[in-house]
Parts: structure tokens; sequence; C-alpha cells
């Protein structure tokens, strides 16, 4: 637990306007994207599922049936960091987009949820 706190507190912000937006997209604040992902299974289309629980925990299955496990905090501009067990973090957004629920991640990648 305590590393976990380390890690939220040294994790630089990151801001939603940093993420690569396009026009049309609808960038969620922070109570929409909880009811967009909390409790909720998302598929992406190759084959991966995330999970965010409402008690922070956070888990991803491979299409091949591996699972990374770890937390998320979700940022006060929608932002959503995962901080995973094996000591990789990163943070994502979400939007809608014109096709549907779209994961944007820092590294410009679009991820469309089925």
């Amino acid at each position: 637990m305590l590393r976990f706190i380390a890690m939220i507190l040294m994790a630089t912000p990151v801001a939603a306007q940093e993420f690569p937006t396009r026009g049309g997209d609808e960038i969620f604040d922070t109570n929409a994207t909880r009811d967009v992902i909390v409790e909720k299974s998302h598929e992406f289309y190759d084959g991966g599922v995330s999970f965010y629980s409402i008690s922070v925990d956070y888990s991803y299955t491979y299409p091949d049936g591996g699972r990374a496990f770890g937390r998320y905090e979700l940022g006060e501009d929608g932002v959503v960091c995962t901080f995973f067990r094996h000591g990789f973090e990163r943070c994502d957004l979400y939007v809608q987009d014109a096709r549907g629920l779209v994961l944007i991640t820092q590294d410009s990648d679009r991820f469309l949820v089925r």
C-alpha cells in the first residue's frame, strides 16, 4: 500500500490537453469518465479487456488470456492513470467520437472500444 501511495505522489500529473485529441472528440470530465469506465468491462478490437473496479483495482486481460493487475487513479480532468503491479505505469484519456468510445494513450495510440 505504501508503494502505491508513493507512486501516486511521484507521478507526474498529465492534463487532458496533453493527449492528441481530434476534432469531434468529446472529452469527458471526471464524473463522466467515472460513469463510462468504473465497474464496466471494455473489450478492444484486439481482444484485450480492461476493467476498472469501484475499489480502484484495475485488471487487463490479454487476448491470449494472460492478465496484468494494478490500481488506477482518476484525475480531475478525466485522465486515468494506471499503476501496474509489475512497475509499469501509464495515463490514458477516454473520449467519445463518431465511432464510439475511444481510449487515447500518451503515445498517440487510439483504441476503439467494442
